[in-house]
C-alpha cells in the first residue's frame, strides 16, 4: 500500500507498449461502486473474493501490466496465478513511506482505523514474506523517483 504500484505500472505499460490494468479500478468499474462501499457492504472477505476473480481473469491476458491491491497476495489462489502467469515485481516501501504516501487517502478501508502505523506494520509483517515468495524482482521504492525506479525495473526485466 502506497508503494507506487499504480504510478509505476502505468509508466511501465506505456514504455513497453502494453495495456495497464489496476485490479482495484477494475473492481470499481465492474461493480459501479468504490472499494470502501464494497468493504462496508460485503466486508473484506467479499472484496477479496471479487479481487481473486479479477486477478484470475487478468493474469490470463498477455501483454499487460497489472497493479494489484496490496492485499492480493494474501489469497493463495491469487499468489499462484500471479507467480505462474507473469513476472511479479514487488515494490517494497517502508511503513514510514506508506504512512507519508497514504496520509490523505480516503479510499483505503483498512486505514480508516485509529492507529494507521500499527495497521501498516501488521500488514507488512503478514504480506512481505508472501510478496517475496512470488516476486521475480524486488525493488525498494522508498524515497526514490519514479523515473529511476522505472529504469531499474526495465533493466531487471530485460535481464530475465
Amino acid at each position: 500500500m502506497g508503494s507506487g504500484k499504480t504510478t509505476l505500472g502505468k509508466r511501465l505499460a506505456k514504455v513497453r507498449g502494453m495495456e495497464f490494468y489496476d485490479s482495484d479500478h477494475e473492481i470499481e468499474s465492474r461493480t459501479g461502486v468504490d472499494i470502501p462501499y464494497i468493504f462496508e457492504k460485503e466486508g473484506e472477505s467479499g472484496f477479496r473474493k471479487r479481487e481473486a476473480s479479477v486477478i484470475d481473469e487478468l493474469t490470463q491476458c498477455q501483454g499487460i501490466v497489472l497493479a494489484t491491491g496490496g492485499g492480493a497476495v494474501e489469497n493463495q489462489e491469487s499468489r499462484t496465478h500471479l507467480g505462474a502467469r507473469g513476472v511479479v515485481v514487488y515494490l517494497c516501501a517502508s511503513v514510514d513511506r506508506q504512512l507519508l504516501r497514504t496520509k490523505h487517502s480516503t479510499n483505503r478501508p483498512l486505514l480508516q482505523k485509529v492507529d494507521r502505523r500499527r495497521v501498516l506494520t501488521e500488514l507488512m509483517e503478514r504480506r512481505d514474506p508472501l510478496y517475496r515468495e512470488i516476486a521475480d524482482i524486488v525493488i525498494d521504492s522508498d524515497g526514490r523517483k519514479a523515473k529511476v525506479l522505472l529504469a531499474e525495473i526495465e533493466q531487471m526485466l530485460d535481464a530475465l
